[in-house]
Order: C-alpha cells, then sequence, then structure tokens
C-alpha cells in the first residue's frame, strides 16, 4: 500500500494516523518532491476509476492561472490533464492511497481510508 501525501495537509495527516492506528504497512509517496510521471498518473486514475479532472484541485492557484475551469472534459483531452497534474503536482488531489488489491482511492474521509484497509 502506498499513499501519496502533501504533509502539510490535514486530510493527509489523519489519513497517515488511522492507518498508523491501524497497524497498517504503507509507504509514503510525498508527491509534491518525488513528482508522479505521466504514466504513474494514468496508472493511478486507472486504478481510482476516475479520469485526470475528477483528482483536480481546481481551486488552486495553478489551475486557476492554466484556466483548467475552461478546459474540457473529454477523452482528447485527458492527456492534456494528465500533463498538467504531472507538472504541477499541488493540483492533484490527496491524499490518494493506492490498495493491496490494485486499486485506490482518495482518501479524504476516514470511510475512504478504511474502505483502502479493507481491500
Amino acid at each position: 500500500m502506498e499513499i501519496w501525501i502533501n504533509p502539510a495537509c490535514s486530510k493527509c495527516r489523519s489519513a497517515i494516523s488511522l492507518l498508523d492506528a491501524e497497524g497498517a504497512e504503507y509507504t509514503v509517496r510525498r508527491y509534491l518532491e518525488d513528482v508522479p510521471t505521466e504514466d504513474e498518473i494514468r496508472a493511478v486514475l486507472d486504478r481510482l476509476g476516475l479520469e485526470p479532472w475528477d483528482i483536480t484541485r481546481t481551486q488552486e492557484a495553478a489551475a486557476k492561472e492554466l484556466g483548467l475551469k475552461d478546459w474540457a472534459k473529454d477523452a482528447d483531452s485527458r492527456d492534456k490533464w494528465i500533463a498538467a497534474l504531472s507538472a504541477h503536482p499541488k493540483l492533484i488531489q490527496r491524499p490518494i492511497i493506492t490498495a493491496e488489491d490494485g486499486t485506490a482511492v482518495v482518501a479524504r474521509s476516514e470511510e475512504a481510508v478504511r474502505d483502502a484497509l479493507s481491500r
């Protein structure tokens, strides 16, 4: 199990606390420092069953600078979104936990963390 975190994020800290309380084995990826490649983002999106715009933090300054709210959300634009997430990792929703069964969850709630633990 791996968890992508920003240590400054309270939801990330809460997820880590819950994983620790449950005795889970996991690795931490500080994705702002160890930036995921476009291929890694594609793989996580496949595991999540989501599209890049579903995990984009649209209120971040970079999102506004890029004008993401005006970008198309379709198959032709998917690679553009993924490139933006890799170039501006702060735009990636967090935390993301990759579960042992090959799936992943955006673990912003206790329920989502527990869901990842149960997989």
